[in-house]
């Protein structure tokens, strides 16, 4: 029962959350200098009249304050209005064909990352202070630094130039795809669904590479979490009285694992929120077609309307996401209470 009237108060949290981050976003775009018509259009030669007339078209000619309750009624209905840039293009349309391409790479990129920092964290600290410890700590200082263009371009260079076993660039092959019904609009999914194996290795071929290079960087605060964390664990007293009555070490490590991964999961959990937004470099790198790419396109042309629908999603995959991981701590550690 707790647990659910938990996952009910977190997820209220939600919509404040989405409130605020649209409010600020709305403010900061309307006080920013420069005419999003003009910027939309690429030309300043644009007789008076026809820019009143867009203007009134696209509703910049109301109050703010209209503006800022029109457009968040109809975000609630699901509206996210149209482009100032493609007029008539649907903001809804975009996302639709965007976003599963960013939550795709996210999600393989978050494996990645989980994966390689949680062996590489807790082989660290069963070996501790040995050199594959010293190893591991500078591996964990090394990844994080990586600059993901220079990155990926190495991979790039080496897997799919010279050894020529993955493609360099893009989210697929048309000519494979075009076999493909579009379903779910994740393209991996969809090719399982569609049961073609030829799509599906398509699919995974160009998903590794970004996921890797994305992957890697990411996982250097995972090994150095995990392991300090980990450490400080196996030297606890519940530790000793584990191995004082001859309880096998790997119950032991298996109980140690779980309550040093406790805060790791709370900073997966704003990795993968961030991921959703923090993936344009490697977008650009691998030219992979996904939101944050989108997000940079509409930022240069001030487009008002996709801007705002971009920052409402990702804000409502922040809370999902958080609340998720609220979840799952609150399951690892029954001493969270609401």
């Amino acid at each position: 029962m707790w647990l659910l009237r938990y996952i009910a108060i977190r997820a209220a949290l939600i919509v404040p959350t989405v409130l605020i981050l649209y409010t600020l976003v709305f403010i900061v775009l309307r006080i920013l200098p420069g005419d999003p018509v003009l910027a939309a259009l690429g030309t300043k030669h644009v007789p008076p009249e026809v820019l009143e007339e867009i203007r009134r078209e696209l509703g910049l000619d109301k109050p703010l304050v209209a503006q800022y309750f029109e457009y968040l009624w109809g975000v609630l209905r699901g509206d996210f209005g149209y482009s100032l840039v493609i007029r008539g293009r649907p903001i809804a349309a975009d996302l639709a064909e965007r976003l599963p391409a960013t939550i795709e790479l996210a999600v393989a990129a978050m494996v990645v990352s989980l994966a390689v920092g949680l062996a590489t964290g807790f082989a660290a600290a069963v070996r501790r202070d040995s050199a594959l410890d010293k190893a591991m700590r500078v591996y964990g200082a090394v990844s994080y630094t990586l600059f993901i263009p220079w990155f990926g371009f190495l991979l790039q260079y080496v897997f799919a130039v010279k050894l020529g076993l993955l493609p360099v660039s893009g989210r697929y092959d048309p000519a494979v795809a075009i076999e493909v019904p579009r379903v779910t609009g994740f393209y991996l999914v969809d090719a399982i669904l569609a049961g073609n194996a030829k799509a599906v290795w398509d699919a995974i071929s160009h998903l590794v590479l970004p996921a890797l290079t994305l992957g890697v960087v990411l996982s250097g605060p995972y090994t150095r979490l995990l392991r300090n964390h980990l450490v400080a664990v196996l030297e606890s007293n519940f530790v000793l009285a584990y191995r004082a009555r001859g309880v096998r070490e790997r119950r032991v490590l298996a109980h140690a694992f779980r309550n040093a991964v406790i805060p790791v999961v709370t900073y997966a959990g704003l990795q993968f929120a961030l991921l959703l937004g923090g993936a344009v470099l490697t977008e650009t790198t691998f030219d992979w077609p996904g939101i944050g790419t989108y997000l940079v396109e509409k930022v240069m042309y001030r487009d008002y309307t996709a801007i705002q629908a971009v920052v409402v999603v990702f804000a409502f995959f922040v809370g999902v996401v958080s609340l998720v991981v609220d979840v799952i701590y609150a399951l690892l550690d029954p001493r969270i209470r609401y």
